[in-house]
C-alpha cells in the first residue's frame, strides 16, 4: 500500500505542475485566440500562481483536520472542472478565472501529496526515496507541461488535463488511506480569510506591476496585501487555535526549508518561466523548440532528484539545500550572456547545471517540509513550504518581467539587454537564500520540531 500511496501522490503532483507550466510555451497561441493584450498575457501566466499560493496553506491545514485523502480528491475534482472551463473559455477573463481555480485545486493536491506520503512511510531511508520520487514528479510535470502544450492544441490539451484529473481523483479515492492530525481543532476562519485575501491582493498587485509605468492600482493592491498579511500574523498570535502556529518558525529546519523553497521561486522558476517567451521573441524559437530546450533543466532535475536518496543521511537537509542552491545560481548566471545569435549550447549547458542543483533541492524540500513540523501537522508543513515556492515565483517573474520587458514592445536586442540584468538579480536572490539556509545550519543543526 505505501508504494501505491507514493505513486498516486506523485501522479497528482505531476499533473498539478503540468497544468501550471502549460502556458509557458503557448502564450502566443492562447492570447492570439482569445484576443489578449499585454496585461492579459501577464494574468494568463500568473493566474494559476495566485490560486496556488492562496490555497496551499489553507488546503494543507484543512487536510490535517478533515482528511488528507478527502482534500486531495476534492482538489483533483476542482482541477478537472476548472480545466473544462479553461478549454471552453470564450475570452481572457473566463480563462484567467479558470486558471485561478485550477491553481486552488492543484494547491490542494500538492499540499496533501507530501502529507499522504509522510503518513504512509515512516521517517528514514524509505521516506527519503519517496521524497526523491516526489521531487522527480515535480520536475517531470514542469518538463512535460510546456512540451505537451506545444504538441496538442491548447483547448484539447485542457480537456486532457480534465480527464487525467478525474482519473487521479478516482485513484485517490480507491487507493489512498484517510489520515488526519488526530487532534481536531476549530477552523480558524479569520486566519484563512486574511491569508487568502492578503496573498491574492499581493499577487494581483505583482501581476499588475509587470509593465511600466506602474499605476496606482498595483500599488494599492500591494499595500492592501501587506496590511492583510500583517493582520493575519496578529490574528495567529492572539488565536487560541491558530491556522498556523508561529512557534513552528522557531525551528531552524522549517526556516531553512521555507528559504529554500522561496529561492527556487525567486531564481530558477522565475527564469525558466520567462525563458520560453524570451527565446521566441529574442531568438526566433518556435513554441515546441523553446519547450524542448527547457528539458535540459527539468530532465536533469528528474535524474538528480531520484539519485538524491543515495546521499548519506549524515549530510543534513539544510546542507543539501545550500549546496543545491549554489549550483542552481551557477547554472543561472551564464544565461545572462545570451544574444540574438547565441547557439543552443550556452542555454542548454546552463539549464543542465541548474537542473543538477534543482533535483537535489526538490527532493530535499519534499522531505524537510514534513520533517520540520510535528508529524500530525504534515499538511501544514507542506503548505508552508509550497506557499513559499510559488510566492517566490510570483515575485521572481515580476522582477524578470519588469527588468526584461517593461513595456512589452522592446526589440529583440533591448529584450535581451534587460534579460541580462534580470538573470543576475535572480542569481543573487538565490545565493542570498542559500546564505539564509546556511545560517540555519550553524544556528541549530539538530533542532527538533516545536509542538503546534
Amino acid at each position: 500500500m505505501p508504494h501505491r500511496t507514493v505513486a498516486v501522490s506523485a501522479l497528482g503532483t505531476f499533473l498539478a505542475l503540468v497544468s501550471y507550466t502549460a502556458p509557458l510555451a503557448t502564450l502566443r497561441q492562447i492570447s492570439g485566440d482569445l484576443g489578449t493584450g499585454a496585461s492579459g498575457q501577464s494574468w494568463i501566466l500568473s493566474s494559476m500562481s495566485l490560486g496556488l499560493t492562496a490555497a496551499l496553506l489553507t488546503a494543507g491545514t484543512l487536510a490535517d483536520e478533515h482528511g488528507r485523502r478527502r482534500v486531495f480528491v476534492l482538489g483533483s475534482v476542482v482541477l478537472a472542472v476548472a480545466s473544462v472551463a479553461g478549454a471552453a473559455s470564450p475570452g481572457t477573463l473566463v480563462f484567467v478565472l479558470g486558471r485561478v481555480v485550477q491553481g486552488a485545486g492543484a494547491g490542494a493536491m500538492i499540499a496533501c501529496s507530501l502529507a499522504l506520503i509522510s503518513h504512509a512511510i515512516p521517517s528514514g531511508p524509505r521516506r527519503a526515496s519517496a521524497s526523491g520520487l516526489w521531487g522527480a514528479a515535480l520536475a517531470a510535470g514542469i518538463a512535460i507541461g510546456p512540451l505537451l502544450a506545444g504538441i496538442v492544441p491548447w483547448r484539447p490539451f485542457y480537456l486532457l488535463v480534465a480527464v487525467a484529473a478525474v482519473a487521479v481523483a478516482v485513484a485517490g479515492r480507491m487507493v489512498l488511506d484517510e489520515s488526519t492530525s488526530g487532534e481536531p481543532r476549530p477552523v480558524d476562519v479569520p486566519g484563512m480569510v486574511l491569508l487568502a485575501a492578503g496573498l491574492s491582493a499581493l499577487l494581483a498587485g505583482l501581476t499588475e506591476a509587470r509593465r511600466l509605468p506602474i499605476g496606482p492600482v498595483p500599488i494599492v493592491l500591494l499595500v492592501v496585501g501587506v496590511v492583510l498579511l500583517a493582520g493575519f500574523v496578529v490574528v495567529q498570535r492572539r488565536s487560541s487555535h491558530p491556522m498556523v502556529s508561529l512557534a513552528l518558525f522557531r525551528n531552524p529546519g522549517l526556516v531553512a526549508a521555507s528559504a529554500g523553497s522561496l529561492a527556487t521561486g525567486l531564481g530558477i522558476i522565475a527564469v525558466s518561466s520567462y525563458l520560453p517567451a524570451l527565446l521566441q521573441r529574442g531568438q526566433g524559437y518556435g513554441a515546441l523548440g523553446a519547450a524542448a530546450l527547457l528539458l535540459g533543466w527539468s530532465g536533469t532535475s528528474i535524474v538528480t532528484a531520484l539519485l538524491t536518496r543515495r546521499i548519506s543521511e549524515r549530510v543534513s537537509g539544510p546542507v543539501r539545500l545550500t549546496a543545491g542552491l549554489v549550483v542552481i545560481a551557477a547554472g543561472i548566471v551564464p544565461l545572462a550572456w545570451l544574444t540574438t545569435d547565441s547557439g543552443i549550447a550556452l542555454p542548454l549547458l546552463s539549464l543542465i547545471v541548474a537542473g543538477l542543483g534543482t533535483g537535489v533541492v526538490n527532493a530535499t524540500l519534499g522531505r524537510e517540509a514534513v520533517a520540520s513540523v510535528p508529524a500530525n501537522r504534515a499538511g501544514m508543513g507542506s503548505g508552508i513550504n509550497n506557499t513559499a515556492r510559488y510566492l517566490g515565483a510570483a515575485i521572481g517573474v515580476t522582477v524578470v518581467s519588469v527588468l526584461a520587458s517593461p513595456t512589452g514592445r522592446e526589440t529583440p536586442e533591448q529584450l535581451l539587454a534587460g534579460w541580462d540584468g534580470a538573470v543576475v538579480v535572480c542569481a543573487v536572490l538565490t545565493l542570498a537564500c542559500a546564505a539564509a539556509v546556511l545560517a540555519c545550519v550553524r544556528r541549530a543543526p539538530a533542532a527538533q520540531p516545536v509542538a503546534g
